[in-house]
């Protein structure tokens, strides 16, 4: 194993699309800034959109570094690991971009979510990530883990919200429209819902 990809098809899209999880990286420019690690997976939430392009939806929620951190600089890495069959890790590398509300291009990109409510988790950005690098490796010491379900957790507390006090919300967190780091997060005030 441990091979090099031109593209996000065939074995590797089918992998990254049986997926219940995966994890997205990032981290500033600055030296001492803070790297940020988040996991990701609410039943179709994730999308291949081409070849080289992915894009996940971005919901509310207390922190935004990684918003933050592709205002700054786009460096982005995606993982995916197998919990259950054959051994296998994909990462994605590549530069990402937040697309908000407000841009052109969300009515389109969301069309790529066909099966997710969006709007009780109060949808904050679509992320769209370019890849630059994608490998595999084996993944022989991830453990076996079963998928039970996702949790309903967040969609009821995010239905309560909605355009104004999902704002509000965001306002009064302390990082969400700046990072740990003082970067710029989430642009304030949030744009409405298209």
């Amino acid at each position: 194993m441990g091979q090099r990809y031109e593209r996000i098809d065939g074995r590797i899209r089918d992998f990254i699309e049986e997926q219940h999880i995966f994890f997205t990286a990032t981290a500033p420019l600055s030296g001492d800034g803070t790297v940020n690690l988040s996991p990701k997976g609410l039943t179709g939430s994730f999308a291949v959109i081409d070849d080289v392009t992915v894009a996940y939806l971005d919901f509310a929620g207390s922190h935004n570094e990684t918003i933050a951190h592709l205002r700054e600089n786009g460096r982005i890495t995606l993982m995916w690991c197998a919990f259950q069959g054959p051994p296998t890790i994909v990462r994605v590398h590549g530069r990402g971009e937040p697309v908000f509300r407000d841009d052109p291009r969300w009515s389109g990109l969301l069309a790529h979510f066909p099966s997710i409510d969006t709007v009780p988790h109060g949808l904050r950005a679509i992320v769209v990530v370019h890849a630059e690098h994608v490998r595999d490796s084996c993944g022989f010491a991830v453990p076996y883990m079963t998928y039970d379900d996702d949790r309903e957790l967040h969609a009821k507390r995010f239905a309560r919200e909605d355009d104004a006090s999902l704002g509000s919300y965001f306002e009064k967190k302390a990082d969400i429209a700046t990072s740990i780091d003082g970067l710029p997060g989430l642009p304030l005030p949030l744009p409405p819902t298209p």
